[in-house]
């Protein structure tokens, strides 16, 4: 390998542009059509039921609604609405009431008495417990269905103007931190020379600064993005307190104060520590910086954890550490991929040595990523039907698949580096460019190549402080010019800029489709909600139920049997007809009887059915809702006397 070989090709000076303009033209691509097909944000938690029904039609208004959800949500006064025919509030406009038990999320909202027949709308809005906005409506019937004047805004929470620029605003802010803490950790461990280098200064204060203002935008869109959707509430002072008194509203407080210490670490970063000379103060310095830095950036990557995917769903105190360790690595391996494509196109000075701790450090993000990255997809795909059946998990199969091109054209970089080698230029280039760019320097121009104009010379003592200056100016472009020609004509680090390039392609749509899956409903939760929204909506095959149970309450004519029929055994309405029989076997009457349903499994009920008393021994109760289908227990509570009485139960298949 010659260092002295001819030039050829585009100027080197064009190179690094091209590519900076490829990888940008690129990165709007990619960005363009994930937004245009993203539209807004899916819904992390789910309607998985309600009461009544969507569609359900029931003889006497209920005294409340009910709403159930697949994941815990922020709810506020006006979440849920419910609006009888003409438009009017039908509830008490109070704030929903949490019912939630155990694994169930179920919140209600009081109904007015006497409400007339009619359909009436109910409409609802609240915030997942992983920061996204959802919404919904659904329609049920007093009596029978009517015409309703209800018209709702065709645009769903999160979506219009403001959703797509708080969608733009998220991409950035994870594309600000990985050049932020990738860029920084590039410098520290694989390239200290790096500090003083002003294109390595430039990307990390230019991660800084996207990640900086995307988080102010989204702070300000939070109140509109999850609310009206007008770009004027970015300023309700109002809407803004709510917001900081909101889990994602503190995160991005908190990331804004992590900011202003990391703005602090790039002051000493590339100020202090880039001119300190002694190697053991330096050493110190670096290790300080590390320790400092890396608090700062679990810091910002904590974040992300507390206030998405990991924050909510099961397990949920092991995946949030998970969760930054994943962060972290991600960012040490594609913002340490960004500093190389940088240091290799617009520095002359990076060795083989940097090139290589960059390797190594890219092999243990990756080993890092694969460990988390597998804890993090059993977590949100759960099934491999919920991997090939949902976005996510289809999201997170084309995350694998550029994963794995990533690695192969990795692989290529990998051997590249094998063969680089240091030139003469990274030794002496440096001290070259710095003595000719000292002020009032004269010292001759170094040797240029034919192509290079010679800087005009002149006797010193008639060199006016201006032309002397300019001199200076000339002889650095010079020097800089002929140590990028000379480095270009490398084929191995002309090889390895290339392959690098190639990284930096692939790594650009990675990122965008780790971004799009923070704002995907994970594949367990969308498949547990459709499971119970189809339990909950779809009628079921069913038949009509019959149950025979004996009974004893201990007193005087105190045995007999009780048996009760539900026709026809399905969700949504039923007659049920209960009948009981004395010892004897002839109809008996009794003082007061009681039924209630409940489903165990999914921890609804018990729902209580008081039926009346039709003749000698036989009540019934119509209009009897069952929600879902399953294996419901059915009790039934008989009291004979004033003193005597008991509860027996029997399991039923209903649906």
């Amino acid at each position: 390998m010659s260092a002295t070989a001819p030039y050829s090709g585009p100027s080197p000076i064009r190179r690094p542009v091209a590519a900076a303009a490829l990888l940008a033209a690129l990165l709007s691509l990619v960005f363009g059509l994930l937004l245009a097909g993203a539209g807004p944000a899916s819904a992390h938690a789910a309607l998985t039921g309600s009461d009544p029904q969507d569609g359900a039609v029931v003889d006497t208004a209920p005294k409340e609604v009910t709403l159930s959800f697949s994941e815990a949500i922020a709810v506020g006064d006006d979440s849920i609405r419910v609006l009888d025919p003409s438009g009017k509030r039908a509830d008490t406009e109070a704030e929903p009431r949490d019912l939630s038990e155990g694994s169930t999320v179920r919140y209600g909202v009081a109904l007015h008495s006497g409400l007339p027949d009619g359909t009436y709308t109910v409409a609802w809005q609240a915030i997942s417990a992983d920061s996204h906005p959802i919404s919904g409506a659904f329609t049920f019937s007093i009596g029978a269905p009517s015409e309703t004047t209800v018209a709702l805004s065709s645009q769903e929470v999160g979506g219009g103007p403001v959703g797509v620029v708080y969608d733009i605003a998220r991409y950035a802010a994870y594309g600000g931190f990985v050049l932020l803490v990738g860029g920084s950790a590039f410098v520290l461990v694989c390239w200290r020379r790096g500090a003083s280098a002003l294109p390595m200064q430039r990307l990390v204060v230019r991660g800084w600064l996207t990640l900086t203002a995307a988080t102010l935008v989204m702070l300000l869109l939070r109140n509109p993005y999850t609310g009206s959707g007008k770009f004027a509430d970015a300023f309700d002072l109002a809407g803004l307190q709510s917001v900081l008194d909101t889990k994602p509203g503190a995160a991005l407080v908190s990331r804004l104060l992590l900011l202003g210490a990391a703005a602090l670490f790039i002051a000493v970063l590339f100020g202090t520590y880039a001119r300190r000379e002694d190697e053991r103060e330096k050493k110190d310095l670096t290790f300080g910086l590390a320790v400092g830095g890396g608090v700062v950036a679990a810091g910002i990557a904590a974040t992300w954890a507390m206030s998405e995917h990991a924050s909510t769903g099961i397990q949920a105190s092991i995946a949030m550490p998970v969760d930054v360790l994943h962060l972290l690595a991600v960012a040490a391996w594609l913002g340490g991929l960004a500093s190389l494509l940088v240091a290799l196109y617009r520095t002359p000075d990076i060795g083989s040595a940097a090139v290589r701790r960059f390797s190594a450090v890219a092999f243990g993000s990756v080993v890092v990523l694969a460990a988390t990255g597998i804890y993090q997809s059993w977590r949100q795909v759960g099934s491999w039907s919920a991997l090939t059946g949902t976005r996510y998990g289809q999201l997170l199969i084309l995350k694998v698949a550029l994963i794995a091109v990533l690695l192969a054209v990795a692989w290529f970089s990998r051997r590249w580096t094998g063969r680089l080698t240091d030139t003469a230029v990274a030794s002496s280039g440096a001290e070259e460019s710095d003595a000719a760019t000292e002020p009032g320097n004269t010292a001759p121009a170094p040797a240029t190549s034919p192509e290079a104009p010679e800087a005009p010379e002149a006797p010193d003592d008639d060199i006016a402080p201006e032309r002397a200056a300019q001199l200076a100016r000339q002889r650095a472009v010079l020097t800089a010019t002929k140590k990028k020609r000379i480095r270009d004509a490398d084929p191995e680090r002309s090889g390895l800029r290339r392959s690098v390039l190639a990284e930096a392609a692939v790594a650009v749509v990675l990122l965008a489709v780790t971004t799009m899956l923070t704002s995907t409903e994970p594949g367990r939760t969308e498949e547990e909600a459709a499971a119970g929204a189809t339990a909950a909506t779809a009628p079921a095959a069913g038949g009509p139920v019959n149950l025979s149970m004996p009974f004893d309450t201990g007193g005087e004519n105190g045995k007999g049997t009780v048996r009760i029929d539900i026709d026809p055994g399905r969700t949504g309405s039923n007659d049920l007809h209960v009948w009981i029989d004395g010892s004897d076997g002839e109809p008996m009457d009794v003082p007061e009887l009681k039924v209630a349903l409940t489903l165990e499994s999914k921890d609804i009920g018990p729902l209580p059915v008081v039926p009346d008393r039709l003749a000698e021994g036989h009540w019934t109760a119509s209009g009897v809702q069952i929600p879902m289908a399953g294996d419901w227990k059915v009790d039934v509570t008989v009291r004979t006397s004033d003193i005597d009485q008991v509860t027996i139960d029997k399991n039923a298949k209903i649906g």
